[in-house]
C-alpha cells in the first residue's frame, strides 16, 4: 500500500477519494478535481476501467489498483478525506445479465464498505462528505414519462434478472440516506441518465460508442426493437462539473438528484444522427429484442429526467451538444482502431 494520505498531503489541500476513478465517468471527474487543486486518491480494480484513462501521472494523484473493500481494509489510521466520490460499481444492465451474482454483490457490498469508512475517516476523524452515483434504472417502470426524484417505483419480478441492477442501486441509495440520517454522514445521491462521451466503451451495452464504432467501420448500426424508445444523452464533461458542486453544498446533503439532459431522442434517430455526423456509409439494422437479450427482457419506452431540483440547487445546465459529443467520441475510437490495425 502506498504511503498514507496524511504523509503525502499538505494540511490545507482538499483530500479526495474516488472509487472507480479509472472508469469512464471517474477519469473525467479526476481531471476536474485535480484542476481545482485536490490531492486525489483513486481506487479501481480495472475490471471495467483503464489506468490509461488517468494519463501519464500527476503529482497530486495516487492510484491504488484494488477492490474497494480490500483497499479500505488496508488503509492505515492516517487516511483522512474531506470528500469521497463513490463511482465503483457493476456497470449497466448487460453486465448484470452476464454476471448477476458478482454484479449484485459488487454494488451492495462495496457501497456498504465505503459508507462505513466515511463515518470515521473525515479530516478530523468525523464523517467525510460522500457522493454516491446511482442510476436512472432506480425508477424501474414508472407511470410517467418524466422522472422526478420522489416518484414511486415499480419493478418487475425477481425472476427477471434485468431488474436486479435497479434494485441494487436502490439499496445503495437507502444505505447512503440512512448513513446521513442516522450517522451524520453528509451524503448526496446522484441518479445519472445516459452519460456519454470520450472514453466510453460499448462492451457493456453502451449504445453511443457501439453506434460510433460501427459507423466508423462501415458496419450496420444495430437498433433493438422498433427504435422508437427514447433517451436523453448528456456529455460526461457536463456531468462531472456538477458533482463537486452538489457535494460541496451543505443544502444538498441527504438528498437525491437527477443529473443528465432532458432533451429526448429516439434510438433510431440517434443511429441516424451518428451516421450523418460521421458521413458514414453504414445503414441502420433493426434487431428484435428477442435476438438481442434473453427472453422476457423489458425495455422502457421513454426515459427523461426532471432537472428542476438540480437546476434549483446548483444551477445545472448541460452545455455540450450531441453532435460535438459524437465527433469527440469518434476521434478517440478512430485512434483505437488505428492502434488495433497497426498491432496486427
Amino acid at each position: 500500500m502506498p504511503e498514507s494520505a496524511e504523509e503525502t498531503r499538505a494540511p490545507d489541500v482538499r483530500r479526495t477519494l474516488v472509487t472507480g476513478g479509472a472508469g469512464f465517468v471517474g477519469s473525467h471527474l479526476i481531471e476536474v478535481l485535480l484542476e481545482r487543486g485536490d490531492h486525489v486518491t483513486v481506487i479501481d480494480n480495472l475490471s471495467t476501467g483503464r489506468q490509461s484513462n488517468l494519463g501519464a501521472g500527476h503529482a497530486r494523484l495516487r492510484f491504488i489498483e484494488s477492490t474497494v473493500t480490500r483497499a479500505l481494509d488496508a488503509f492505515g489510521p492516517g487516511e483522512r478525506f474531506d470528500e469521497i466520490y463513490h463511482l465503483a460499481a457493476a456497470v449497466g444492465v448487460q453486465l448484470i445479465l452476464e454476471d448477476p451474482i458478482g454484479s449484485i454483490e459488487t454494488n451492495v457490498e462495496q457501497t456498504s464498505a465505503v459508507l462505513r469508512f466515511a463515518r470515521t475517516h473525515g479530516r478530523d476523524g468525523g464523517p467525510a462528505s460522500i457522493l454516491l452515483t446511482s442510476s436512472s434504472e432506480v425508477y424501474g417502470k414508472p407511470a410517467s414519462d418524466v422522472f422526478c426524484e420522489d416518484d414511486d417505483v415499480v419493478y418487475g419480478p425477481t425472476t427477471a434478472l434485468r431488474w436486479s441492477y435497479a434494485q441494487t442501486k436502490a439499496i445503495d441509495e437507502y444505505l447512503a440516506l440512512a448513513h446521513h440520517a442516522r450517522c451524520g454522514v453528509p451524503a448526496v445521491v446522484v441518479r445519472l441518465f445516459n452519460t456519454v462521451g470520450p472514453r466510453q466503451v460499448g462492451s457493456y451495452g453502451m449504445v453511443l460508442p457501439r453506434f460510433v464504432e460501427s459507423a466508423l467501420r462501415g458496419e450496420p448500426l444495430k437498433v433493438f426493437g422498433d427504435g422508437e424508445q427514447s433517451r436523453c444523452f448528456c456529455d460526461v464533461r457536463d456531468v462531472v462539473r456538477v458533482l463537486p458542486k452538489l457535494l460541496g453544498s451543505q443544502a444538498c446533503a441527504g438528498r437525491v438528484f437527477n443529473v443528465g439532459s432532458d432533451e429526448s431522442i429516439s434510438i433510431r434517430a440517434l443511429a441516424e444522427a451518428v451516421i450523418a455526423t460521421l458521413g458514414s456509409t453504414s445503414t441502420v439494422s433493426m434487431v428484435p429484442y428477442g435476438d438481442a437479450y434473453p427472453g422476457g427482457f423489458e425495455d422502457l419506452r421513454h426515459r427523461r429526467p426532471s432537472l428542476e431540483r438540480v437546476r434549483s440547487a446548483v444551477g445545472f445546465e448541460p452545455k455540450w451538444n450531441l453532435t460535438d459529443t459524437i465527433q469527440d467520441l469518434a476521434n478517440e475510437i478512430r485512434q483505437q482502431l488505428v492502434k488495433e490495425e497497426s498491432s496486427q
